[in-house]
């Protein structure tokens, strides 16, 4: 047997050399489906499908992650358990336990792509004549703008990071001490110049880099190395515990340099933007109407993108650079209502509100606005009432209106409003408790349910046929957008002590919002209210964790104790209620009581957590890789 088959493998091989010497090319063939980096570069369309890749490969689904940066900020609690964002938030983060850490600005994720922008603008360099001069400026302009986007995600966690600039090829050293945080921004900053010259002109397609992106990244960088957080002096009188004998300051720090100049430049970048683009309704000169507000802040959110036909398309026109979604794909960014909507519409409540948002709402007195305040009694007695109109488009609360429950939920809630408390009712002629609908006891679904008694608005599209846990939403997210320039101008001028061009504009976005102008005139009291003002105009837009930490107001926001709100309706005397439920104050007594819940999570700010560990894998692979400071 053994000889038999000994034969048949001779024949067989006698055979496939016959064949291979009747074609010489048959090992010469290349893959039908690769295409190798010698034909990508001498073909333009070859070559713009390659930089069009970095895009989804880089900004993944934007913010709309089903984990959000909101849920590591005062604006949300994440419902659900074992995602590691606690790690984050009580501080327990280490070299050896980074907590979550989203793709978007991911070490490995963020340095793939900026390897693949490092191979563009090698690539099409000028002794590249196979492609027109104009496809190669497009090109290198979005891979400038790309790897400037990218290294700035990285830098806003870890302060300085090693700068590579070139493609490594396997035969290089691929260790890199880090470079300094001011080197890092002028690289940013350089990249930004670039990217904005050589897209001068050129009609970009939706959701690709503009001259106009280009110029507010430059604003945004700028504004952050302006700030306290960077600023040695500063830092280390606010932060002495982690950075008073840190070894690598320049790392996270100017460590030398007119602090004025900064702010200065920042403003400039920002004045930049602020000139070159329109923006949505900012030409206000008086508020406009509560109701218009709210219509205006719902439609900034969809960004063009709602089903809804009531809803402003125009507002795209404030997105500077966005995240968009089509119909023909599936991506998990499509789906917010189900990530982040009520429970009672069977949708998973991910990224909850805190009451330390909602109460940062202010309060409209007829034609003034203050601060809300528990201790008011009135305002405690009627908490969702004559409040800042954005807070309708962005929260969701007990007795607030929302989409047909029926169309998913059956018949059992025909006035279509939000349950998150607790309520007497008749059933069968004895009174019960009542659990609402939308809450974790609900008879609709007992898990998925809000623990702060709120609920996201903001990002899900209204549009009353769109079954949120089914059906696809189209709306954009906001990488950049105008408004983000038009506070960074603000804030410039407030530190610059301009504070006419700083009310001009800050009461500009509040008339938007059917808010009255400010009243504060010294430097300080602006500088507070323009604050509040930003946190509630970029509500979930992943600019609060960034905010909070390079003005080092941390401690007291983002380490605060978690609020929930307790809502409960108790009848009036005399009056009642069969099912089943709405929301009718002629009918019950509610009462809404601010509690504070260490259980699902027990924040706490460390100092250490201004900037993000590096994984303990990654600092042994590159020893320039110095750690942060409190994790060392």
């Amino acid at each position: 047997m053994k000889k038999i088959m000994n034969k048949i493998f001779l024949s067989l091989l006698a055979g496939s050399i016959v064949l291979v010497s009747c074609n010489k090319d048959f090992m010469n063939l290349e893959p039908l489906n690769q295409i190798s980096s010698a034909q990508t570069w001498k073909d333009g369309a070859l070559s713009d499908a390659f930089v069009a890749g970095i895009y989804g490969r880089g900004l993944f689904q934007g913010g709309f992650s089903e984990q959000m940066n909101a849920s590591i900020t005062d604006e949300a609690v994440f419902t659900h358990v074992g995602r590691n964002i606690n790690t984050i938030n009580e501080g327990s983060l280490s070299s050896s336990n980074v907590g979550w850490v989203d793709a978007t600005y991911g070490w490995k994720e963020m340095y793939n792509q900026i390897r693949a922008c490092n191979e563009v603008i090698a690539n099409l360099s000028p002794d590249n004549t196979s492609i027109s001069d104009a496809v190669k400026d497009q090109l290198k302009g979005e891979a400038y703008f790309l790897r400037a986007y990218f290294y700035h995600q990285l830098v806003r966690y870890y302060g300085g990071v090693p700068l590579i600039d070139a493609p490594y090829l396997l035969t290089d050293d691929f260790t890199k001490d880090r470079s300094s945080f001011t080197d890092c921004v002028n690289f940013i900053v350089s990249d930004c110049d670039n990217a904005a010259s050589l897209l001068n002109g050129i009609n970009m397609a939706k959701g690709r880099a503009t001259r106009l992106a280009a110029l507010a990244l430059k604003s945004r960088i700028l504004l952050y190395a302006a700030s306290d957080l960077h600023d040695e002096a500063t830092a280390k009188a606010q932060a002495g515990d982690v950075f008073g004998s840190y070894g690598h300051g320049e790392v996270l720090f100017y460590t030398t340099g007119d602090r004025q100049s900064r702010w200065q430049a920042a403003r400039d970048a920002a004045k930049a933007v602020v000139d070159a683009g329109t923006g949505y309704k900012l030409d206000y000169t008086a508020p406009v109407t509560r109701e218009q507000g709210t219509e205006n802040y719902i439609a900034l959110s969809m960004g063009g993108g709602s089903g809804d036909k009531s809803i402003d398309p125009t507002a795209s026109a404030e997105l500077i650079f966005a995240r968009y979604f089509i119909a023909d794909k599936d991506e998990g960014g499509m789906y917010m209502g189900l990530y982040n909507g009520p429970n009672g519409y069977h949708n998973w409540a991910g990224n909850t509100p805190l009451g330390l948002l909602v109460d940062d709402y202010e309060m409209m007195d007829g034609s003034n606005a203050r601060s809300f305040d528990w201790n008011n009694p009135s305002d405690k007695a009627h908490p969702y009432v004559n409040r800042d109109p954005r807070m309708y488009g962005t929260i969701m609360y007990d007795g607030s209106d929302w989409k047909p429950r029926d169309l998913i939920s059956g018949n059992v809630d025909p006035a279509n409003q939000i349950q998150t408390g607790e309520y007497d009712l008749m059933d069968g002629g004895t009174k019960i408790v009542f659990k609402g609908l939308d809450t974790r006891s609900s008879s609709i679904e007992d898990w998925n349910g809000s623990r702060s008694g709120y609920y996201m608005r903001k990002f899900i599209d209204p549009n009353p046929d769109l079954v949120d846990n089914t059906d696809q939403q189209h709306v954009p997210w906001p990488f950049i957008r105008y408004t983000e320039a038009v506070f960074n101008y603000i804030e410039a001028s407030i530190e610059l002590n301009d504070l006419p061009t700083a009310t001009l504009w800050l009461n500009r976005i509040r008339f938007r919002a059917g808010m009255p102008a400010i009243t504060e005139t010294t430097q300080g009291a602006i500088r507070d209210r323009y604050r509040n003002e930003r946190r509630i105009e970029m509500a979930y837009e992943e600019q609060r964790y960034h905010d909070a930490r390079r003005w080092m107001i941390a401690p007291t926001t983002l380490g605060r104790k978690v609020t929930f709100i307790s809502v409960v309706g108790k009848f009036k005397p005399g009056k009642q209620m069969s099912k089943p439920y709405h929301h009718d104050e002629t009918v019950y007594d509610y009462t809404y009581t601010p509690v504070e819940d260490n259980a699902h999570e027990n924040r706490q700010w460390l100092n250490k957590m201004y900037f993000r560990p590096f994984d303990r894998n990654e600092v042994k692979k590159n020893p320039g890789l110095w750690q942060n400071p409190g994790y060392e």
